[in-house]
């Protein structure tokens, strides 16, 4: 993250010291407790400045634009174009599994068939740390047209596919690392633009995967239905295109790119960091939780007793609800802590799986769960990038963006397979939902610890 103005506050009752390297302490001449501006102050400039090698010069960027201005503004709606026809798609990705199981691949285990959308969300994490670098080096143009172009050929050649290995390979990796270059180009260049009101702005760029969500199935389902599989793919290949036109025409950076070569040193600095570690370790074990629910909404309630037609529009009720927790996530992150909210929202989801998913047997409960935890899941994705951007210097935020990204893939990788195998077995269903509260709670934990490594132990610090 980049210098953001310094805030003031000019509260008789406590007061913050400036040391020599421009870092401020609190003042401990003071009984009373500092006041919410100051911690906030004091969290900024401890969590924005890592340890940097003093003897090479660190870019100056004009900081007069930041949080403000129509271009400001336009790359928001070029990384919420970018968020529909990425996150979007990947939020769709359960009425895949449930159409692959009854349709075309039918000869196939559900733990064989995971492995579609699982590469999906493997890709789109994995390839972070490369394509970070890319994009801190290059910017986002090439990045995200080459993305754009591998993404909407994928979906034409998955349009076309009968077997297996092809599905995998057009749906589940050609798409997939087209996905990945899209998302990350758009996440990077909003960091850069906002500060004050970065959580607001990621969480408007949410808004785009969980509208995404919302109109990928309903728009699916219904062609299935009418036109067959391959048109219903075609046409949202199509609609992918028209967006993504619009997201590379828009999208752009506030600073230009470091054409260097990112040092060992700064490779290895995140890692010297123990909130960052913190952060790496939480949000490893949160997607394990998060994505199972996604993938398997559908078939779960199916298996619990829920008609199919009615199944089906639990990944449009989640998405919906999300839509709402993204927004309103992002506006309370800038105004409680992105930390606070994102630990907040985590750990109720957690409970909501173990309290509420585990017991559903009726219709009302399962959709009930549907859009709560749509609500509150809402926030990992609307506040992943903005957290680390919190940890970061604005000049490694793409390549920090991508260690997160990394250690995510893992459970974005494996989760569905092991979910599909715990479905089989005798208890499988509840078993496959314990399974997936653990991990929210484990993961959320560790984002905890991330956060009291900065602010110490105390639950009044804005961060």
């Amino acid at each position: 993250m980049g210098v953001a103005d310094v805030l003031t506050d000019n509260s008789p009752k406590s007061s913050l010291d400036t040391t020599p390297n421009g870092r401020h302490s609190y003042s401990k001449e003071t009984s009373e407790l500092p006041t919410v501006t100051q911690i906030a102050e004091t969290v900024h400039h401890t969590s924005h400045e890592p340890e940097v090698d003093s003897s090479v010069d660190q870019p100056q960027y004009d900081r007069s634009n930041i949080d403000r201005g129509f271009t400001a503004w336009l790359v928001v709606l070029g990384a919420w174009c970018s968020s529909f026809c990425s996150y979007g798609w990947i939020n769709s990705v359960g009425i895949f599994q449930e159409y692959y199981e009854s349709g075309p691949l039918h000869q196939y285990t559900p733990s064989q068939i995971a492995w579609i959308p699982s590469l999906q969300i493997f890709f789109m994490s994995a390839l972070g740390p490369v394509l970070g670098q890319i994009f801190d080096r290059y910017g986002p143009r090439y990045l995200l047209l080459a993305g754009s172009l591998m993404h909407v050929f994928g979906l034409m050649m998955a349009s076309i596919s009968s077997e297996y290995y092809q599905f995998l390979l057009s749906q589940g990796v050609c798409s997939a690392i087209g996905v990945a270059a899209v998302f990350l180009s758009a996440i990077g260049c909003v960091s850069g633009w906002f500060d004050k009101r970065r959580g607001l702005a990621f969480g408007v760029l949410a808004t785009g995967s969980s509208i995404g969500g919302v109109v990928f199935p309903i728009m699916l389902n219904k062609l299935i239905d009418t036109v067959g599989y391959g048109w219903a793919m075609r046409t949202a290949a199509f609609l992918i295109a028209g967006m993504l036109v619009i997201a590379n025409f828009t999208i752009c950076m506030h600073h230009p790119p470091s054409p260097k070569r990112i040092s060992r040193k700064q490779m290895k600095t995140p890692f010297r960091e123990l909130a960052f570690v913190f952060l790496l370790a939480g949000l490893f074990f949160v997607p394990f939780g998060l994505y199972t629910p996604i993938n398997y909404l559908p078939t779960a309630a199916i298996k619990a007793g829920t008609k199919k037609d009615l199944a089906q529009n639990l990944v449009t009720f989640y998405n919906a609800a999300s839509l709402v927790g993204r927004l309103s996530s992002g506006y309370l992150a800038d105004k409680l802590g992105r930390f606070n909210v994102f630990i907040t929202a985590c750990y109720v989801s957690g409970i909501l799986i173990v309290a509420m998913w585990i017991p559903a047997s009726n219709d009302a409960t399962v959709i009930t769960f549907s859009v709560l935890f749509g609500l509150f899941s809402g926030a990992y994705i609307s506040l992943m990038a903005a957290l680390v951007s919190q940890l970061s210097p604005i000049e490694e935020i793409g390549y920090r963006n991508g260690l997160t990204n990394l250690v995510s893939a893992v459970g974005g990788l494996v989760t569905a397979p092991i979910a599909g195998a715990i479905l089989q077995k005798p208890g499988g269903l509840a078993g496959m939902k314990a399974f997936a509260g653990g991990f929210i709670l484990v993961g959320t934990t560790g984002v905890l610890a991330s956060r009291l490594a900065k602010t110490g132990l105390t639950f009044k610090a804005v961060f």
